[in-house]
């Protein structure tokens, strides 16, 4: 539980931390090569959900990520294995960095925009949020194949 929070709080920190970064010195439609095409800092707030799909249905896709932290938070308390909370706390620091842009941010209370500036070629922009959320995905994907439950034991193979 404990490994959990602060993975979870550490995902949160630098989400909003590297947000408020990028809302200070980029300015939108100016992109900042940082590793020569490869990494870009380009400025956008979207409305919708991954690739920014689903614009217009920002307060469902809230009302989702709340379900999804509520969610983590109550199957943290069964956590017994290392992976498992890595994974939980890389999704419930990546939901809520980008709950609370949906909330805190404009327009309006439930359909602010994310902030993202991460770019690579031929991907959407994204965020530390999202880095988390996609690489939580990938370990919950792991663990599984594994055969680790959440509580730290290894199925037994029939």
């Amino acid at each position: 539980m404990v490994l959990f929070a602060a993975v979870g709080l550490l995902i949160l920190f630098l989400d909003q931390l590297t947000k408020a970064l990028a809302l200070e010195h980029l300015t939108p439609g100016e992109p900042v090569n940082v590793i020569g095409s490869f990494l870009k800092f380009n400025l956008i707030r979207n409305s919708g959900a991954a690739f920014s799909l689903g614009a217009g249905y920002t307060p469902y896709i809230s009302a989702i990520q709340i379900i999804v932290a509520l969610g983590v938070v109550y199957l943290s308390r069964k956590l017994g294995s290392v992976g498992w909370a890595v994974a939980f706390g890389l999704l419930f620091g990546g939901a809520v960095g980008n709950i609370l842009d949906r909330i805190f941010r404009e327009p309006s209370p439930f359909h602010g925009h994310v902030v993202d500036f991460l770019q690579t070629p031929h991907w959407a922009i994204f965020n530390v949020a999202d880095m988390a959320v996609t690489s939580a995905a990938v370990l919950l994907v792991l663990q599984t194949l594994r055969g680790i439950r959440l509580d730290g034991t290894k199925e037994i193979k029939k």
